[in-house]
């Protein structure tokens, strides 16, 4: 098979996650679009995919991908090269950089570093804050905008928004549908001294409890509630907001990561240490067991890997003082697809939340299904390979995973974006490409 840039495509014989279930069928891409599902059709490059199966374009839409301000841990160009060589085609980056993604100068910053070094598609994060409240309506607006992410804990500066008042200052200006972390940033303060006593990460659920995150999470889905504006609340990581948020399903949408679902306390950090540790923190099995039920019930709407990558030495610092956030972007689709083989959830639920759900929830533009019209970004898996997730196989400069040795099954073979290979078995094609996602 020829993989140099030519202008159609066709990926012949693969079980296609259609919008009315897999079917074994061919489909073909024309100028960054797909023209055609199961007819003759003449193409430059033809990708015998017999055997594999063929998703709509992956989503990431919670990373950090730290450029500018913090480029030792992490760059756009490797975040994005991480997230190709995971079968991800588009990814929203988070506000908490250095400058901090507050105004239209933040933003346009970050769309040039991106324009230049972009493997996928991309789109940034506004920070909701008291400095920028009022002009939140014009800011989420703009290109590449994919909407305003409100930090109500596990932050600092202006990004850190703990009060009722500024949350509603910032709930009313705009209308498209907001991110959260809702952790309650009071509580935190007032139980820090469980993890200082403790000066061991097994204490990080303990001091960031079930209710620091239960009660934040409440009080932004009332404030959210009375603004009338839509939510979409990160991370979920407790038995008790899955409880609630089922209540409130109408106007919040619901998050979780596969290290929620993957990993448990205690063993995680006796065996990890801080590599296990992230806000909200990884929780005992009841926890994960009640997210399981709600990605099984319909209650989850979108899978997220949250990659928010620190130094090895960075980690080492001792707890509490070292920093929280791990890789994802890359093995979010191996760890899911690994659930799919162990029986966890079907495949067409796992495309409902990294594919269709994205685009449904934030309106993106011709991304989310396989269909005739839509942009050909496609995700070819092989549901079979087996293989261990590797530290020296990262492109990210922190350079480690909290899977590494893990033995998964389930692996993207290729990443297609606007109908061109940009990733064929584990290795990336051509240069960076990615462009501006478009929101409805």
């Amino acid at each position: 098979m020829n993989c140099e840039n030519s202008s159609s495509l066709l990926i012949k014989g693969a079980t296609v996650l259609l919008p009315g279930g897999p079917e074994e069928t061919d489909v073909a891409c024309r100028d960054g679009r797909i023209v055609a599902i199961g007819e003759p059709f003449q193409a430059d490059t033809i990708f015998e995919a017999r055997g594999l199966h063929l998703l709509p374009g992956a989503v990431d839409s919670q990373v950090h991908f730290r450029e500018p301000g913090m480029t030792h841990k992490e760059t756009l160009e490797a975040g994005t090269r991480g997230a190709i060589l995971g079968g991800i085609t588009s990814v929203f980056e988070m506000p908490n950089t250095q400058p901090l993604t507050l105004y239209a100068e933040d933003l346009q910053a970050k769309i040039a570093i991106a324009e230049r070094d972009a493997w996928c598609n991309y789109a940034f994060y506004i920070g909701g804050s008291a400095a920028n409240a009022e002009q939140l309506e014009e800011l989420e607006c703009l290109p590449a905008c994919s909407g305003v992410k409100i930090f109500m804990g596990s932050s600092f500066g202006d990004l850190l928004a703990d009060s009722d008042d500024v949350l509603r200052n910032i709930l009313r200006h705009g209308r498209r549908r907001v991110a959260v972390h809702a952790e309650d940033e009071a509580r935190l303060l007032s139980r820090r001294h469980l993890a200082e006593e403790a000066a061991n990460p097994v204490a990080h659920p303990v001091w960031r409890d079930e209710n620091s995150a239960l009660l934040a999470t409440q009080r932004i889905v009332a404030l959210a509630a009375e603004a009338g504006r839509p939510l979409h609340v990160l991370h979920i990581s407790t038995a008790e907001e899955m409880a609630f948020l089922q209540h409130h399903k109408s106007s919040v949408s619901v998050e979780v990561l596969p290290q929620h679902l993957t990993l448990s306390a205690p063993e995680c950090y006796e065996r990890l240490g801080t590599l296990a540790q992230m806000n909200p923190p990884i929780r005992d099995q009841r926890h994960q067991d009640a997210l399981w039920k709600a990605v099984q019930n319909g209650i989850v709407d979108v899978i997220g890997s949250d990659h928010a990558p620190h130094t090895r030495e960075e980690k080492q610092r001792p707890y509490p003082n070292s920093p929280s956030g791990m890789t994802g972007t890359q093995t979010l689709l191996p760890l899911m697809l690994n659930h799919v083989n162990q029986g966890r959830l079907s495949l067409p639920r796992l495309v409902d939340m990294v594919c269709a759900g994205p685009a449904r929830l934030f309106g993106m533009a011709g991304k989310g299904r396989i269909a005739v019209g839509y942009d050909a970004d496609l995700t070819l898996v092989d549901m079979q390979r087996k293989q261990a997730v590797d530290d020296r196989k990262l492109a990210s400069p922190s350079g480690w995973s909290a899977y590494d040795g893990m033995m998964l099954q389930g692996w993207p073979s290729a990443t297609i974006i606007a109908g061109q290979i940009v990733m064929l078995d584990e290795q990336v094609i051509g240069s960076p490409a990615g462009k501006p996602l478009r929101f409805l």
